[in-house]
């Protein structure tokens, strides 16, 4: 046998298996849990090129956008709940060209990004969405309040204390239960007491950025930032479900 003939041998000897997917998975949610580096994954999972490679082709095939949905869909839609929180960009997350296309942008100083989230009845992810840290909160309502229903009640701070708001709401047959601005000239409708279970949303982002890699943005790409978040809240959305009776 010539050298030539040798060689595809050689290489058909040094081809490893494909990982399994379940393993790259679990790969995928222990970078999200703790925040490490790539480079950092534990070998147990495989190589980290390859939990980095299909976490990013799955990502751009919309299988964590197709989950999300499909989970969201079943929402209970009584209660709506909308608010924004502001995360930090990290120093190795920042350092890329043109950074003010991936959702980053000066807010108290420093490089931020806002997520934006709407929960239901229970607290439940249904929507979410990013903008640069300086971005009103009020930037994303239309997009994410797309899809209010009928009889629906939102819940909001007083940020959100806008006349259009309201009206969008009510556009789509839904109640908009927003305290008043101080400034506020006419009378509206609020209750104080149903306003107080707008805290599930406030809840929904501790419960996300328990997870490191959300708490504080590490990623360059908004598209891999998002892609986290939306593997927290499908796990959310998951562990409620195994523990429903």
């Amino acid at each position: 046998m010539d050298g030539h003939q040798a060689i595809p041998a050689e290489q058909a000897a040094r081809r490893s298996a494909r990982v399994n997917d379940r393993r790259v998975l679990n790969g995928i949610f222990w970078v999200l849990r703790s925040g490490a580096p790539w480079r950092d994954l534990p070998e147990t999972f495989g190589p980290y090129t390859t939990c980095y490679n299909r976490f990013v082709r799955w990502g751009r095939a919309g299988v964590w956008d197709q989950i999300m949905d499909a989970l969201a869909a079943m929402h209970d839609a009584a209660v709506q709940m909308i608010d924004t929180s502001i995360v930090r960009v990290h120093q190795h997350g920042a350092c890329i060209a043109g950074n003010n296309q991936q959702h980053m942008g000066r807010s108290r100083g420093w490089l931020a990004t806002k997520i934006h989230a709407v929960v239901d009845t229970n607290g439940l992810p249904v929507q979410i969405g990013l903008t640069p840290g300086e971005t009103h909160d009020t930037q994303l309502y239309s997009v994410l309040l797309s899809e209010l229903r009928p009889q629906t009640m939102l819940l909001a701070d007083r940020g959100y204390d806008a006349d259009w708001i309201r009206a969008f709401a009510s556009d789509q047959g839904a109640w908009a239960n927003i305290p008043p601005k101080r400034n506020r000239k006419e009378a509206i409708c609020f209750s104080p007491y149903l306003y107080r279970a707008r805290n599930l949303v406030e809840r929904f982002f501790n419960k996300i950025k328990q997870c490191r890699r959300i708490a504080t943005r590490y990623d360059k790409l908004a598209a891999n930032y998002l892609a986290f978040i939306k593997l927290a809240s499908i796990r959310i959305w998951l562990h409620a479900y195994e523990s429903a009776p």
